[in-house]
């Protein structure tokens, strides 16, 4: 699929280049460049299993390239996970940490296991086992390839790379830790990595959903407060999108994982759900929702949010989903056809490589901490707390000044809203807003963003004339800053 949709855009950009003296074999020949994987490891180790038998597990880790180093990608267990699969999702990562202007290549990892068949010692054991393998080959390393969190993996696996690399090859690095994000505080993560995916899906939709261009094309009042969504997935993802999007205002209806759906027009408390689930294991059973029997795809809502697999909207189904905005918190949840179909129902879709780019933003907050080796925060807020204190110390002898003191001190109290700013900013606060500036100017199409950063999602579909298709223009926008460091950059030899 991400092969399909950026032919599409390759296919654009050539056309546009069409009328410019010898442009068009430079373009293509970098085209080529851009679309190949650069880099591909496929390994196969043994395993002794806890009851002693012996097993061989395969585990692929792709670099699709290097224009930007390190390289930047998820590592994820899946029984189903194959060499393909691993160079499309490593590309996918090139083109939205191009899209975001996060300065990293694309690059995925894949472990062929289903890791609820593994006891933890024996998943511990194919983590290290695997990053060793990967080590050996120059595959990890804080400024060659950095690793993340994916599909069944998180805080706990990353704390073992990161272990493993810093005892052994990498004992010499002193920023040996910055080989792998998403780590546990103790460990040098950042805070606020684990709901950076949601928060910035939040973003996502807030960019597009408060434009009123956009909102009038689908025939929508622009806001959040209101809209109904509902949401297929709820893992790490998931819940935090929930969490956010009910925080604004929105209203969630109906959530659907892979053993049952269930579905309250009232609206479902993601607080209570998540309790619930933790409890249980399951969000079946809900007592505050009714059981759901068919597809949640097709359920009549504002925003449909697919937060799980792959390839869940088909040409199948496209033609009875009832959403107004899409928004893939997954990769790759809908197909070429898919797309081309929403495009033909004027549905707007807010696609992956954009929405669900606030992990790989706040994992290069978390690499630039494990360089620098410091706290966001900890050089400044003690100073900050300081001339904010000064500044109203300051209004407050002006206004006693003016006005004399006869009934007393003239106080200056601050809102809240400013005491919680005098405060200092902690280190989630300074991640969270640089994940919500990097969102906004990755996609916003304003008069000041076109002279600053005409490489915007908004701003290309403009100039392309693209109208709805956001995936095209969030490629083109991808492809053209990529083509821009290979340009003026050029090659080694």
């Amino acid at each position: 699929m991400v092969e399909t949709f950026y032919g599409r855009a390759a296919s654009l950009a050539l056309q546009s280049a069409a009328g410019r003296p010898g442009g068009l074999p430079w373009l293509r020949g970098l085209l080529e460049t851009i679309r190949s994987c650069s880099y591909v490891l496929e390994v196969a180790f043994p395993l002794r299993r806890d009851g002693g038998t012996w097993e061989v597990v395969q585990g692929w880790r792709a670099q699709h390239s290097q224009h930007r180093l390190p390289c930047k990608g998820g590592v994820r267990f899946s029984s189903s996970i194959g060499v393909d699969e691993v160079k499309a999702l490593a590309a996918l990562m090139t083109y939205k940490c191009a899209v975001v202007d996060v300065p990293f290549g694309g690059a995925v990892a894949g472990v062929r296991i289903d890791p609820r068949k593994y006891s933890e010692h024996e998943l511990e054991k194919i983590t290290r086992h695997f990053t060793i393998e990967m080590a050996k080959k120059g595959f990890i390393g804080p400024g060659i390839d950095v690793l993340a969190p994916d599909v069944s993996t998180g805080e706990r696996e990353m704390c073992w790379i990161a272990d493993t690399y810093t005892y052994t090859l990498g004992y010499r690095d002193i920023n040996a830790l910055a080989c792998v994000t998403g780590k546990s505080i103790s460990q040098g993560g950042v805070q606020g990595r684990h709901s950076a995916t949601g928060r910035g899906v939040l973003h996502g939709i807030e960019n597009y959903i408060n434009n009123t261009h956009y909102m009038d094309c689908i025939g929508m009042s622009p806001g959040l407060p209101g809209k109904t969504f509902v949401l297929q997935g709820f893992g790490k993802v998931g819940l935090h999108t929930m969490k956010y999007l009910h925080q604004f205002g929105a209203r969630c209806i109906c959530v659907g994982e892979t053993d049952g759906a269930i579905y309250n027009p009232s609206g479902i408390n993601p607080k209570e759900l998540e309790d619930y689930k933790r409890g249980h294991g399951t969000i079946v059973g809900f007592p505050k929702a009714e059981p759901y029997e068919g597809s949640i795809l097709e359920v009549p809502c504002d925003i449909l949010i697919p937060a799980a697999i792959e390839k869940q909207l088909t040409r199948e189904n496209a033609p009875r989903v009832q959403a107004k905005i899409i928004v893939e918190a997954a990769n790759g949840p809908t197909t070429p056809a898919a797309h081309d179909i929403f495009l033909q129902r004027n549905i707007l879709v807010i696609p992956d490589v954009y929405v669900n780019a606030g992990g790989v933003t706040v994992s290069f907050f978390e690499w630039l901490k494990n360089l620098n080796h410091v706290s966001y925060g900890r050089l400044s807020f003690q100073y900050e707390w300081e001339s904010s204190h000064y500044l109203l110390q300051s209004v407050q002898h002006s206004l006693e000044r003016c006005f004399g003191k006869a009934r007393g001190e003239i106080p200056i109290l601050p809102s809240p809203e400013l005491q919680a700013r005098v405060s200092g900013a902690s280190e989630r606060d300074i991640v969270y807003a640089g994940l919500a500036y990097t969102m906004e100017q990755s996609a916003k199409h304003t008069a000041a963003s076109q002279l600053l950063s005409p490489q915007q999602i908004m701003n290309v579909a403009a100039r392309y004339n693209l109208g709805l298709d956001q995936r095209t223009a969030a490629y083109l926008c991808a492809l053209e800053k990529v083509l821009t460091v290979y340009d003026e950059g050029g090659f080694t030899y």
